[in-house]
C-alpha cells in the first residue's frame, strides 16, 4: 500500500513540477509575442523625453517623470516604493536661449550653460573682452568690465565654472605665481626693446586657471564668462555649488559653453580691436525648495521566494540641454517597457522582481547609492541587479561565470532563435576570477558591485550598422529621441523581460562562485 501511495505522490508532484514548467513556458511565449507585436518603449521614450524633456535634479521635469513612472507601474499592477534619496535646497527649470554677435559680419551663436548657473535677466548686450592674467592687467581694464562679456583662456569640460571659496583660495595662489611671472615678462620686454639687433627672447607662459580673476571681475559687474567647447557641446551642471545655492545666494554671472569655431572668430575680432557686441537672452530659472528627488520602484511580489530578488534597472534624470532620450532615458524607458511587458503577460515569478527607476545618477550614483547603503533589501538575497545606461544598442550576448552558465543557457534559450539573423548567445567569461570593486564609478551598478551583488548585464552592440556613436550624444546637446534606434530598443525591452524573469524562476538563487576574487 504504502510503494502504491509513494508512487502516485512522485505522479502527482511531476505533474505539479511539469504543470509549473508549462506555465513558465506560456509566459515567456507570451512576452515575446506582445514584446514583437506590441512593444511600447519608443512610445514611452517619446514621452520622456519629447514631452517631459531634460531632468536634472531638483528640476520640475524630473518631479514629472517621477510622478509619470509611478503612475505607469501602478497602472500595471505593480506595488510602488517611491524612495526618497535626497533633496536639493533651490530647484533650477531651464526655459529659452539664445544669442548672436551684433555687427557686420554677425551670426547667431551655438552655446549652452551648465544646470545651476545664471541666466541674463532678459536680454543683455555688451562689448566683449580677453581676461586678464596678472593684477596689472586687471586693474587696466577693470573699469570696462561693467556689462561686459569675458572669454576665458581655458576650454569647457561641460562643468560650471566653479566660484567656492575653495576654488577662489586656488585662485589667490595661482595669481601670486603669476606676479612673478608677470614681473620677468616686463624685464624681458625691455630687454627686447634695449637689443634690437638680436633675436628676441620669449615670453614665460602665464599658469592657466580657470578665470583667475572670477571674483573680482563679478564684483566689477561683468555680464558673465564664455569658454569654448567642441561640437557637439556637452553641457552639465555646476557640480561644486548646487547644493550650497539659496535663494539668497543665487549665481548671478552667466556661465556661457560656446561652439569654439565662434569662439576662435569672436576672439580675433577682440584682438584686432574689432568694434562689435554679443548679445544674449538665457532664461534659466530658480524656484525655492528644498525638492526632493526620489527612486520609483516597482515590486512585483514572489510566489514562493518573497525574500529573494531579481533587480533590473536604469536612471531617470538627465542633463538638461538635450532631452536625455539616451542617457538614460533609453534604460529607463526600456526597464519601464520590461516592466510592462511582464505584467501584461501575466507573469508571476518565484522571485521578487524589482524594477528601479533611480534618480540622481548624473549627481553621483544618489539614487542607487542610497538603495544599497540602506539595505532597502538584504543585498546577500539579490540574486542578480541588470543595468541598462549608455548607448540605445541591442542586447545580443551575456557573458557569465563557469557556475552561472547552465543557468544562464536555461533562461536564454527562447531568445537564441529569436532573430536568426542575430542569434542570442550565452558566453562564460574568460579567465580568473576578477578582484570586487572597491570604489564607485560609471553608472548604477557600482555598489551593487562594491557589495558583492551580482551584476551581470548584456553586452551590447550595433549589428546592423547604424554608426551610432556614445561620446556623441554622452551629456551633449544631441541627446535626443532620433539618435534612439527603435528597434534594438524593443528587441532589448523583451530580452531583459524573458532573463528577468528566468532568474526569478530558478530553484535556486543564481550562484556566486567565482564571480569575486575573494
Amino acid at each position: 500500500m504504502k510503494r502504491i501511495v509513494s508512487f502516485w505522490l512522485m505522479v502527482t508532484l511531476s505533474l505539479c513540477v511539469s504543470a509549473m514548467a508549462s506555465a513558465q513556458d506560456k509566459t515567456v511565449k507570451k512576452i515575446i509575442e506582445i514584446g514583437q507585436t506590441d512593444n511600447q518603449v519608443m512610445n514611452l521614450n517619446d514621452h520622456l523625453s519629447n514631452y517631459i524633456g531634460g531632468r536634472p535634479v531638483g528640476s520640475s521635469a524630473l518631479t514629472h517623470a517621477e510622478a509619470w513612472a509611478k503612475e505607469l507601474l501602478e497602472s500595471w499592477g505593480y506595488e510602488v516604493m517611491v524612495q526618497e534619496a535626497g533633496e536639493i535646497n533651490v530647484g533650477f527649470d531651464r526655459g529659452p536661449w539664445y544669442g548672436r554677435m551684433l555687427s557686420e559680419d554677425g551670426m547667431n551663436l551655438h552655446f549652452g550653460t551648465p544646470a545651476y548657473t545664471a541666466p541674463t535677466h532678459g536680454k543683455q548686450t555688451g562689448p566683449v573682452y580677453i581676461e586678464p592674467h596678472s593684477k596689472r592687467e586687471f586693474e587696466g581694464m577693470k573699469g570696462a568690465l561693467k556689462g561686459a562679456w569675458v572669454l576665458l583662456d581655458t576650454p569647457s569640460n561641460g562643468m560650471a565654472i566653479d566660484w567656492s571659496d575653495a576654488a577662489n583660495e586656488k585662485r589667490a595662489e595661482v595669481m601670486k605665481k603669476n606676479e612673478e611671472i608677470d614681473r620677468q615678462n616686463m624685464e624681458i620686454r625691455r630687454y627686447n626693446m634695449t637689443h634690437r639687433d638680436e633675436a628676441p627672447k620669449e615670453m614665460l607662459k602665464y599658469e592657466p586657471t580657470t578665470a583667475l580673476f572670477y571674483k573680482e571681475m563679478v564684483e566689477a559687474g561683468v555680464a558673465g564668462f564664455i569658454r569654448s567647447a567642441a561640437v557637439p557641446l556637452r553641457v552639465m551642471y555646476d557640480r561644486a555649488n548646487c547644493y550650497n545655492i539659496t535663494m539668497e545666494n543665487l549665481p548671478k554671472v552667466c556661465d556661457i559653453i560656446l561652439d569654439e569655431a565662434q569662439f576662435d572668430i569672436i576672439k580675433k575680432k577682440v584682438e584686432r580691436k574689432d568694434i562689435f557686441l554679443l548679445e544674449f537672452d538665457i532664461r534659466n530659472h530658480f524656484f525655492r525648495g528644498p525638492v526632493k528627488y526620489n527612486n520609483i520602484i516597482g515590486i512585483m511580489r514572489g510566489t514562493k521566494y518573497p525574500n529573494e530578488y531579481v533587480l533590473s534597472g536604469g536612471h531617470l534624470d538627465s542633463y538638461d540641454n538635450g532631452t536625455g532620450a539616451v542617457d538614460d532615458g533609453n534604460g529607463a524607458t526600456l526597464n519601464l517597457e520590461a516592466a510592462r511587458l511582464l505584467a501584461a503577460a501575466g507573469a508571476k515569478p518565484k522571485r521578487t522582481v524589482m524594477f528601479c527607476i533611480w534618480t540622481g545618477e548624473e549627481y553621483g550614483l544618489l539614487g542607487s547609492k542610497f538603495f544599497v547603503e540602506n539595505k532597502t533589501v538584504p543585498l546577500e538575497k539579490i540574486s542578480n541587479y541588470i543595468n541598462r545606461d549608455g548607448g540605445p544598442l541591442m542586447s545580443t550576448s551575456v557573458s557569465v561565470t563557469p557556475a552561472m552558465y547552465d543557468d544562464y543557457v536555461s533562461i536564454c534559450k527562447p531568445l537564441m532563435d529569436l532573430n536568426p539573423e542575430i542569434p542570442f548567445t550565452v558566453n562564460k567569461r574568460p579567465g580568473p576570477a576578477q578582484p570586487r570593486p572597491t570604489s564607485a564609478g560609471g553608472s548604477d551598478h557600482a555598489y551593487f558591485a562594491m557589495n558583492g551583488v551580482p551584476t551581470i548585464g548584456f553586452q551590447e552592440s550595433d549589428p546592423k550598422g547604424y554608426k551610432f556613436e556614445y561620446q556623441e550624444i554622452w551629456h551633449t546637446e544631441r541627446d535626443i529621441y532620433n539618435k534612439v534606434i527603435p528597434e534594438y530598443m524593443e528587441h532589448s525591452a523583451l530580452v531583459t523581460a524573458v532573463v528577468v524573469y528566468g532568474l526569478a524562476n530558478l530553484d535556486h538563487q543564481l550562484s556566486r562562485e567565482g564571480l569575486y576574487k575573494e
